[in-house]
């Protein structure tokens, strides 16, 4: 291998900040101890790349997603060895399963402690194999800068993905005068395939003989940056869209295509168009268990056509008759550039916006118990649809999900794949850090908010505001509509009977608190949402509330119970 000679020594530490410097990272998200020493005292006079320091290495994982998701840049987490490691492997394989782009630096005992028990030894290049998409550990310091770029790499091309770099603590710590050449060399590694016109022309031939085509917009059109283009694809064919959760922006809430998301708590729209299709477009999403729950009905009279970027989505959970391997962007680019082929849907779009118009996410006032909905829905007026919204995980997330008007690409920051509880406050600091001109709002439930909230010790130090709306309804409260629902109400371990005064909490962290339980003074109280300063706004709400519509574990998309319909005399509600 080529070696490269250094202009005076320089330690393994130092080679790290260099090569994140050279490759573009501003921001490193962490938390130090003893194997990562080395790093850290480095990092303490380098300029160039800010340093977060997080309060737990899950909230470091989260905050650097946050920062990916919105960015579209690659998050980077350094934490030290053992339970630091372990401590951040939650939020590797929440970016794995939702396909964000980080690199996560972990400390290692020094190579000859290897192996052998020592203090704070972990095997975490073992660990994290399963939920990585690469995995390292530098075993010499002059392969540091062609790791760290390689892995870079690895991680924001194709299908991005969490890749970690084990460093063991000599080897960052050790001084050499020569490197070796640290240029890509992955003869192996395809960044991307591009799909063939052959392909492409199928997809639309198909789509020239179909009545009633829809399209899965997933999280795929995000990551791609391909927003603009599939926006134009739609136009261009009219075809009606339905959003996965991580696919909801890609067309905005308001244009008559779009259907919302579908699946368990989506729309009766979206759901019925995905049972009515005679042709599936799947565009960046993975026919994931809660789009799909019944394999044995879903499509059973449709052509489905995919395009993934990933080769072991196409086929793996849904039978595709026109499986296209490709870069998304590449794809739709093409897509628009072919031959046009002659379409009319207009019986099709007539019958899906009767539909939207039939039975839409709807929910009634009360005088006495604040409505989640209505909070969203509120919020969702005052920002104009413009905020970055990030949610935890839970009934806030599907309410966020059903009633927030997106409109914009990479607007929904939340933990799909995973379904990660704690995962919103720490995501919401790193979206900031990333879009620090944007209103950034997480939304919280009493639960998840208590796994990660020592994270809001950073925005007073970082100046990062944020605003808090914990929806509070002293309870697990999805698991609790389980229960209720499949368990013969019972309600075990799902209620809170002592809860921390949150206001308390919120002034040991200097941040303002705002309770709102009056449903009468909401709209008013609800204004400041839009002030430019960190805050905490409790939502009280009551303990048996539910997220309707519904489609049971394992029934088909025309199975939903919990449907309201704007025609009294067809009203269904059985819940």
């Amino acid at each position: 291998m080529k070696k490269i000679k250094l202009e005076k020594p320089t330690s393994g530490s130092q080679l790290v900040l260099k090569t994140l410097k050279e490759l573009g990272v501003e921001i490193i998200f962490g938390y130090p101890g003893g194997a990562m020493l080395p790093l850290y005292d480095a990092i303490h006079n380098f300029e160039g790349i800010q340093h977060i320091l997080a309060r737990h290495e899950q909230g470091a994982t989260h905050e650097a997603e946050g920062y990916a998701k919105s960015s579209g840049k690659v998050g980077v987490v350094v934490v030290t060895s053992g339970p630091g490691a372990t401590n951040a492997v939650t939020g590797i394989a929440d970016a794995y399963l939702d396909s964000v782009p980080l690199l996560v630096f972990t400390g290692q005992v020094g190579r000859q402690s290897i192996g052998k028990d020592a203090f704070q030894e972990a095997d975490t290049v073992g660990i994290t194999a399963p939920i990585t998409k690469y995995n390292y550990q530098i075993r010499e310091t002059a392969d540091i800068p062609r790791i760290v770029t390689e892995a870079y790499y690895l991680a924001r091309t194709g299908r991005p993905g969490p890749v970690e770099i084990d460093l063991p603590k000599d080897v960052s710590t050790l001084e050499v005068t020569e490197i070796n050449d640290p240029s890509l060399n992955l003869p192996h590694y395809h960044e991307s395939e591009k799909a063939t016109d052959e392909q492409l022309q199928e997809l639309l031939t198909e789509l020239s003989v179909s009545k009633k085509p829809v399209i899965i917009a997933g999280g795929g059109i995000n990551y791609s940056g391909s927003v603009d283009i599939f926006r134009a694809f739609v136009e261009k064919y009219q075809i009606p869209v339905v959003s996965t959760l991580l696919g909801l922006g890609t067309l905005p809430i308001s244009h008559e295509l779009q259907l919302g998301m579908a699946g368990m708590h989506g729309s009766y729209a979206a759901n019925m168009a995905l049972v009515e299709a005679d042709y599936i477009i799947n565009l960046g999403s993975r026919f994931d268990d809660r789009v799909v729950s019944n394999l044995a009905k879903f499509a059973k009279n449709a052509v489905v056509a995919h395009i993934d970027i990933d080769a072991a989505e196409l086929g793996k959970i849904v039978k595709t008759d026109i499986p296209i391997l490709s870069d998304l962007k590449v794809a739709l680019s093409r897509l628009l550039q072919l031959n046009n082929v002659k379409t009319d849907f207009n019986d099709w779009i007539k019958t899906v916006i009767e539909n939207k118009e039939k039975a839409p996410f709807t929910y009634e006032p009360q005088n006495h118990d604040i409505r989640p909905q209505e909070t969203i829905k509120l919020i969702g007026e005052y920002t104009q649809g413009d905020a970055i919204i990030v949610t935890d995980v839970g009934q806030h997330q599907m309410w966020v999900a059903q009633y927030y008007p997106y409109k914009n690409a990479r607007q929904l920051i939340t933990s799909g794949g995973m379904g990660t509880m704690g995962f919103g406050i720490p995501a919401a600091i790193g979206a900031k850090l990333a879009q620090p001109n944007k209103n950034v709002i997480v939304f919280v439930g009493d639960g998840g908010f208590q796994m990660t909230n020592q994270e809001l010790a950073l925005l007073n130090g970082y100046g990062i505001a944020i605003k808090v709306v914990l929806i509070n309804n002293h309870s697990l409260g999805m698991v609790r509509q389980w229960q209720e629902s499949f368990y013969e109400e019972r309600r075990s371990q799902s209620v809170f009977d002592v809860e921390p005064n949150f206001q308390l909490l919120a002034e040991a962290y200097g941040i303002k608190h705002v309770k709102l339980d009056n449903p009468k003074t909401l709209a008013d109280d609800l204004k400041i949402i839009t002030e430019d300063e960190p805050m905490l706004i409790e939502v009280l709400i009551s303990k048996s509330e539910h997220v309707l519509p519904m489609i049971p574990a394992g029934l088909h998309n025309d199975e939903m119970i919990g449907l309201h319909f704007t025609d009294e005399n067809e009203e269904v509600d059985n819940a």
